[in-house]
């Protein structure tokens, strides 16, 4: 590692410890040959994963956005910010696990849909309601209806 003061090549580790919650690894170092000591930070490299929009487009992931949609379908509701942030993080670790470098926005909606559905129902139906674009009253009341039907069928 460069000295970020002398420049000169090599340094060695004084101290070193976790930071993040874990997910990055800070170290104190020691220039060997002027004695400058800095910080330096190590985490995990991760790709890139791009959205596939509908109009075939191109975008980089980004949980914020996915997060925002959720906060607007919870809107007065009873629900807390650390389950819509479960949610978004649940989304962004299923689309990660795919291990692919691009996923469609449809199955990011997919992956919304199915853990709102958990958390709030009413948050749902709202996040269906745009991410599935209702044309009328009837895609919005058989929406309902099979939200109702899936309900009663897993209670039984």
């Amino acid at each position: 590692m460069k000295c970020p003061n002398c420049h000169q090549d090599g340094s060695k580790v004084v101290d070193s410890r976790p930071s993040n919650d874990g997910a990055a690894i800070r170290r104190r170092r020691e220039c060997e040959h002027c004695h400058f000591r800095f910080t330096t930070f190590e985490r995990y490299e991760e790709t890139p994963l791009l959205v596939i929009k509908k109009d075939g487009t191109r975008q980089e992931f980004r949980r914020e956005k996915i997060l925002n949609g959720i906060i607007r379908s919870a809107e007065k509701r009873p629900v807390t910010s650390e389950a819509l942030n479960k949610v978004a993080d649940k989304v962004e670790k299923k689309a990660r696990q795919l291990g692919e470098n691009e996923i469609s926005s449809q199955l990011i909606g997919k992956y919304v849909m199915q853990e709102l559905k958990d958390v709030d129902e009413i948050s749902y139906i709202r996040f269906a309601s745009v991410y599935r674009q209702f044309k009328d009253v009837d895609a919005f009341m058989s929406e309902i209806a099979s939200m109702v039907k899936s309900d009663h069928e897993n209670k039984d």
